[in-house]
């Protein structure tokens, strides 16, 4: 079980300190337990309380009104209202409910309602990598337990491969053809997924060879496809071997086509010129990348 201060309440809900404390003195929304020096904490129940106080709040209920609610008649409210279009806070807080609930449901509706109005991508853009930012700081305060992480990292995972399953298969052999991979111990599946979406709507070729490959392997596989872009991330969790050296060998395994590099150590440390390289320091910088290559 997690424990918060007010100030990680804060930081998840949206909500200032301050009216939090004047929620539970006016209305007992929350009622925080104290440690033996006295010091006011919350746990999981809180937060979820507060989350769900929060979204109604949102959405125009009273708060006075939410406080004379029973715990399943704040639930009920809160189903219902997941259907409902509403501003993008709010919906942050519906799938922050559906992770730490590891509630199916509650994360389709949001997800699947701003598919059908935005279209996948914009979707993924808009909305989840957004949550996904908030997710981080959910890990930081310790809030998320690693089986509610591989839950809802499973749930995006699977919507992604359905839409790039409903893409067609590029047949136009004369379209630029990328090979995308994963080195080993990097975790980055959904980052690679989405980049193979969003090189299969724009027509180009794609070959996804996944993760934990060996430079050896990717050499194999280039030596048949002879890609014209070798795609890969490599964020914090990259520590096989020093940067600058594995950037040396993986330039040497693909000589002939063009490194597309992303991640946190690419955005974050500073690398030596390799010939036929671009470095992608954010996702606006791969879709413009992307756009480019269309015109």
């Amino acid at each position: 079980m997690a424990i918060y201060s007010i100030s990680d309440l804060e930081k998840l809900s949206g909500i200032k300190s301050h009216t939090i404390r004047i929620w539970e003195q006016r209305y007992g929304i929350l009622r925080p337990k104290r440690t033996d020096t006295n010091i006011r904490f919350y746990e999981d129940e809180d937060l979820q309380q507060l989350l769900n106080v929060a979204l109604l709040n949102r959405h125009g209920f009273r708060i006075s009104k939410i406080a004379e609610m029973t715990r399943e008649d704040l639930a009920e409210q809160v189903s219902q209202v997941s259907n409902f279009k509403f501003e993008l806070d709010a919906q942050l807080d519906v799938l922050t409910l559906a992770v730490i609930e590891m509630d199916e449901i509650k994360f389709s509706r949001i997800f699947d309602n701003h598919v059908e109005q935005l279209g996948f991508e914009r979707a993924m853009l808009e909305v989840v990598y957004p949550f996904m930012e908030k997710l981080s700081l959910l890990w930081l305060t310790g809030s998320i337990k690693p089986v509610q992480e591989n839950f809802i990292t499973q749930l995006i995972r699977n919507k992604l491969i359905a839409a790039i399953e409903k893409e067609p298969l590029v047949s136009d052999r004369k379209a630029p053809k990328f090979v995308l991979y994963l080195p080993k111990d990097e975790q980055q599946e959904l980052s690679i997924l989405f980049m193979q979406l969003l090189i299969k709507r724009r027509g180009f070729q794609v070959v996804n060879l996944g993760a934990n490959l060996a430079l050896v392997d990717l050499k194999d596989a280039c030596d048949i496809h002879r890609p014209n872009y070798v795609f890969t991330v490599l964020s914090e969790t990259f520590n096989r071997e020093p940067l600058q050296r594995y950037l040396a060998n993986l330039r040497a395994a693909v000589p002939g086509s063009q490194l597309l590099l992303t991640g946190y150590l690419m955005a974050s440390q500073h690398t030596a010129n390799l010939e036929n390289t671009t470095i992608l320091p954010s996702l606006d910088d791969t879709l413009q990348f992307l756009e480019g290559l269309k015109q």
